[in-house]
């Protein structure tokens, strides 16, 4: 692993240090994770399954969590640049860019700001991943609506920023155009929500359900390219308002549209067909402290669409939702998370017949207990159990009622 974090490191150092950047000011900040792990039966999504959990197969063994690297530059009191790496060994295997971008923002003194970005880059919809690598600082696995955003949201664009900044209050909005993010959805509809930490970056490759593979009679493993713009060029949005007070309190909605076109394809994996996705969701979430406790919640709303049959789209609807509660103990972090998450879809024969529908539900508890001895060392042992029933598990003779128990340790080092 030590190796690994180096040739990472060695990578966005290359780019953040750059002499032709004249930075006025920079940063790095890296990690390795190493973690032992007791995993539940279920083959995971990881391993072309519908176990819930990023690990499975009900072994309990050593696997290598993750490195990342994040690198900022102040380029002008202006300009900043900013460049997140990572590296995985298992699921998205390899070193991948998960953001890289410029901000323009010019200094203010007025309550009045705005700025532009662009380049690769997150929404702005997680209140709950705010570490490096895209991470979360209290759990090792996100919920599952920042799983699905990890895996399948990413924006190749702009946004444009305007603050408002309050003697009491602030507030800014957020509007952003982008392409490359059409397959938006689609493993929600093949496979379902999940609870894990794994990000894909740019570049990156997601795999299909080996049994949705052979059923259409294709030879797994399958792999798809989340992050790609399919058929008649167009331009996705989502508007983002938050609202701040002191105390690090944040109310934030968010409308996302990708305006695919839900028929369109192109060609992939050996002559298949890619699909765009219509995907759109409205997304809330609130974070406020009382005293040393830390709570976060968060609800998702939308539905996907896609049209392999002309005349009849297949739309999943999906929700989720999540409150997490951290307690700040010096060096101890306890956390807890309960989180429900659902899909619905109409069933093939059915079109959209009320009342014939598949899908999905299920809820998740979360406990983790961080400690952080040194500010270059954290500790961290977690349980998640996620109890689930899928119609789309049953449909493949699989058991459509599971219950996934996944235990982690992790040792995490940090620069």
């Amino acid at each position: 692993m030590k190796r690994e974090l180096f040739a990472l490191c060695t990578v966005c150092g290359t780019y953040v240090f750059s002499p032709t950047l004249h930075a006025q000011d920079f940063s790095v900040h890296a990690y390795g994770d190493e973690r032992l792990v007791a995993a539940p039966d279920e083959t995971s999504w990881t391993r072309g399954g519908f176990g819930k959990t990023r690990y499975g197969d009900g072994k309990t063994q050593f696997h290598f969590g993750g490195a990342a690297v994040l690198g900022t530059a102040q380029v002008t009191p202006s300009l900043l640049a900013l460049g997140q790496l990572q590296y995985q060994t298992s699921g998205h295997s390899g070193l991948s860019l998960l953001e890289g971008y410029l901000r323009y923002r010019p200094v203010s003194t007025s309550p009045w700001r705005w700025s532009l970005k662009a380049g690769a880059f997150f929404p702005p919809v997680s209140l709950e991943n705010d570490a490096i690598g895209w991470t979360s600082p209290w759990t090792l696995s996100s919920s599952a609506i920042n799983t699905w955003v990890g895996e399948e949201l990413r924006v190749v664009g702009g946004e444009f920023q305007l603050e408002h900044r309050g003697a009491m209050a602030s507030w800014d909005l957020r509007a952003s155009l982008f392409r490359r993010d059409d397959p938006s959805g689609s493993i929600l509809a093949y496979r379902g929500w999940s609870v894990g930490d794994l990000v894909a970056g740019i570049g990156s490759r997601l795999r299909e359900p080996d049994a949705e593979v052979t059923e259409k009679h294709g030879r797994p493993p399958r792999y798809y390219d989340p992050f790609r713009s399919i058929g008649p060029s167009h331009w996705g949005n989502y508007v983002s308002l938050t609202w701040h007070a002191p105390g690090d309190t944040r109310v934030n909605l968010l409308h996302y549209d990708n305006h695919a076109d839900p028929s369109a394809w192109a060609p992939y994996a050996g002559g298949k067909r890619q699909y765009a996705w219509r995907d759109r969701f409205w997304s809330i979430g609130a974070r406020t402290e009382t005293g040393p406790v830390t709570w976060i919640a968060q609800a998702m709303d939308g539905d996907t669409t896609w049209t392999r049959i002309p005349n009849l789209p297949q739309k999943t609807r999906y929700r989720a939702a999540f409150v997490l509660l951290g307690w700040n103990r010096g060096t101890w972090r306890p956390t807890l998370r309960v989180e429900h998450f659902s899909t619905q879809l109409p069933d093939d024969t059915s079109g959209d017949t009320p009342g014939e529908h598949q899908g999905e539900h299920g809820n998740a508890i979360t406990a983790a207990l961080n400690w952080r001895p040194r500010d270059w060392l954290r500790f961290t042992v977690e349980a998640l159990r996620i109890r689930s029933t899928s119609t789309l598990r049953g449909e493949y003779g699989l058991p459509e009622r599971v219950g996934d128990t996944q235990v982690q340790l992790s040792t995490r080092l940090l620069y």
